[in-house]
Protein backbone atom coordinates (compact mmCIF):
# COMPACT_ATOMS: atom_id res chain seq x y z
CA UNK A 1 0.00 0.00 0.00
CA UNK A 2 1.54 3.40 -0.85
CA UNK A 3 1.51 6.00 1.69
CA UNK A 4 2.43 9.38 1.87
CA UNK A 5 4.32 10.63 5.20
CA UNK A 6 3.13 13.66 7.06
CA UNK A 7 6.04 13.45 9.50
CA UNK A 8 9.35 11.58 9.78
CA UNK A 9 8.91 7.90 10.71
CA UNK A 10 11.91 6.33 11.63
CA UNK A 11 12.50 3.30 9.69
CA UNK A 12 10.37 4.19 7.16
CA UNK A 13 11.24 7.29 5.63
CA UNK A 14 11.17 11.34 5.83
CA UNK A 15 8.56 13.52 5.56
CA UNK A 16 6.85 14.25 2.23
CA UNK A 17 7.87 10.77 1.15
CA UNK A 18 5.90 8.43 -0.31
CA UNK A 19 6.65 4.70 0.66
CA UNK A 20 5.05 1.33 0.29
CA UNK A 21 4.27 -0.62 3.52
CA UNK A 22 2.35 -3.43 4.17
CA UNK A 23 -1.57 -2.50 4.38
CA UNK A 24 -1.94 -3.58 8.01
CA UNK A 25 0.94 -1.09 9.48
CA UNK A 26 -0.43 1.62 7.21
CA UNK A 27 -4.13 1.20 8.43
CA UNK A 28 -3.42 0.20 11.88
CA UNK A 29 -0.75 2.58 12.93
CA UNK A 30 0.34 4.96 10.67
CA UNK A 31 -2.81 6.51 9.71
CA UNK A 32 -4.65 6.86 12.48
CA UNK A 33 -1.32 8.49 14.84
CA UNK A 34 -1.53 10.88 11.95
CA UNK A 35 1.68 9.94 10.80
CA UNK A 36 0.44 9.24 6.96
CA UNK A 37 -2.12 9.66 4.47
CA UNK A 38 -3.24 6.97 1.80
CA UNK A 39 -1.74 7.95 -1.90
CA UNK A 40 -4.63 9.47 -3.47
CA UNK A 41 -4.36 12.07 -6.50
CA UNK A 42 -5.80 15.05 -4.31
CA UNK A 43 -3.28 14.17 -1.58
CA UNK A 44 -0.31 14.14 -4.57
CA UNK A 45 -1.37 17.64 -5.46
CA UNK A 46 -1.39 18.92 -1.70
CA UNK A 47 2.11 17.39 -1.53
CA UNK A 48 3.22 18.84 -4.63
CA UNK A 49 1.76 22.47 -3.27
CA UNK A 50 3.62 21.92 0.41
CA UNK A 51 6.89 21.42 -1.18
CA UNK A 52 6.70 24.32 -3.43
CA UNK A 53 5.23 26.47 -0.70
CA UNK A 54 8.74 25.05 1.48
CA UNK A 55 10.98 25.88 -1.45
CA UNK A 56 9.54 29.49 -1.73
CA UNK A 57 9.88 30.21 2.26
CA UNK A 58 13.37 28.49 2.12
CA UNK A 59 14.33 30.15 -0.76
CA UNK A 60 13.36 33.62 1.01
CA UNK A 61 14.95 32.65 4.27
CA UNK A 62 18.59 31.95 1.89
CA UNK A 63 17.58 35.48 0.32
CA UNK A 64 17.23 37.69 3.69
CA UNK A 65 20.87 35.76 5.16
CA UNK A 66 22.40 36.97 2.47
CA UNK A 67 21.39 40.44 2.63
CA UNK A 68 22.23 40.30 6.36
CA UNK A 69 25.92 38.68 5.45
CA UNK A 70 26.24 41.94 3.25
CA UNK A 71 25.21 44.02 5.97
CA UNK A 72 27.50 42.50 8.43
CA UNK A 73 30.57 41.98 6.36
CA UNK A 74 30.10 45.57 5.07
CA UNK A 75 30.81 47.30 8.64
CA UNK A 76 33.93 47.11 11.14
CA UNK A 77 32.80 45.69 14.38
CA UNK A 78 34.98 46.93 17.27
CA UNK A 79 35.02 45.97 20.82
CA UNK A 80 37.28 47.03 23.65
CA UNK A 81 39.65 44.89 26.33
CA UNK A 82 40.94 45.94 29.51
CA UNK A 83 45.03 44.89 29.03
CA UNK A 84 47.17 45.62 32.16
CA UNK A 85 50.72 45.47 32.40
CA UNK A 86 53.34 43.25 30.10
CA UNK A 87 50.40 43.39 27.60
CA UNK A 88 48.53 40.54 29.38
CA UNK A 89 44.89 40.68 29.03
CA UNK A 90 41.90 40.94 31.95
CA UNK A 91 39.43 39.17 30.48
CA UNK A 92 38.59 37.84 27.04
CA UNK A 93 35.68 38.47 24.35
CA UNK A 94 33.70 35.67 24.25
CA UNK A 95 30.56 34.60 21.54
CA UNK A 96 28.35 36.17 24.36
CA UNK A 97 30.12 39.88 23.86
CA UNK A 98 29.73 39.58 20.23
CA UNK A 99 26.27 38.86 20.35
CA UNK A 100 25.97 41.57 22.50
CA UNK A 101 27.42 43.81 20.09
CA UNK A 102 25.18 43.12 17.31
CA UNK A 103 22.25 43.15 19.14
CA UNK A 104 23.15 46.92 20.35
CA UNK A 105 23.74 47.74 16.41
CA UNK A 106 19.76 46.28 16.09
CA UNK A 107 20.89 42.84 15.08
CA UNK A 108 19.20 40.12 17.11
CA UNK A 109 20.63 36.55 15.99
CA UNK A 110 20.43 33.06 18.19
CA UNK A 111 22.94 32.91 20.87
CA UNK A 112 24.54 30.19 19.27
CA UNK A 113 25.00 31.82 15.82
CA UNK A 114 28.30 33.73 16.47
CA UNK A 115 31.14 30.75 16.55
CA UNK A 116 34.47 31.68 18.14
CA UNK A 117 36.76 28.62 18.23
CA UNK A 118 38.18 30.15 21.98
CA UNK A 119 37.49 33.52 23.38
CA UNK A 120 39.84 36.54 22.03
CA UNK A 121 42.25 37.63 24.29
CA UNK A 122 44.28 39.65 22.18
CA UNK A 123 44.28 43.28 20.51
CA UNK A 124 44.23 43.70 16.73
CA UNK A 125 41.95 42.23 14.20
CA UNK A 126 40.36 38.61 14.12
CA UNK A 127 37.66 37.33 11.93
CA UNK A 128 34.59 36.15 13.75
CA UNK A 129 32.09 33.45 12.07
CA UNK A 130 28.35 33.86 12.45
CA UNK A 131 26.13 31.23 11.57
CA UNK A 132 22.83 32.97 9.82
CA UNK A 133 21.14 30.04 8.25
CA UNK A 134 22.19 26.94 7.56
CA UNK A 135 23.76 27.56 3.91
CA UNK A 136 24.97 31.24 4.48
CA UNK A 137 27.62 32.07 7.19
CA UNK A 138 29.04 35.53 7.38
CA UNK A 139 32.80 36.35 8.38
CA UNK A 140 32.66 40.04 10.02
CA UNK A 141 35.60 41.79 11.00
CA UNK A 142 35.90 42.30 14.70
CA UNK A 143 39.23 44.91 16.25
CA UNK A 144 39.78 44.61 19.80
CA UNK A 145 41.40 47.68 21.16
CA UNK A 146 42.49 48.84 24.69
CA UNK A 147 40.36 50.13 27.04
Amino acid sequence: MNIILLKDVEKVGQRGAVVNVRPGFARNYLIPAGFAVTETPEQQRALAELIRQREQKHAREVAKANALKAQLEAKKWTLKLSIGEDNKSFGAISAHDVNELLVQNGITLDKHAVQLDEPIKSLGSHPVLVRLHSEVVATIKLSVVKA
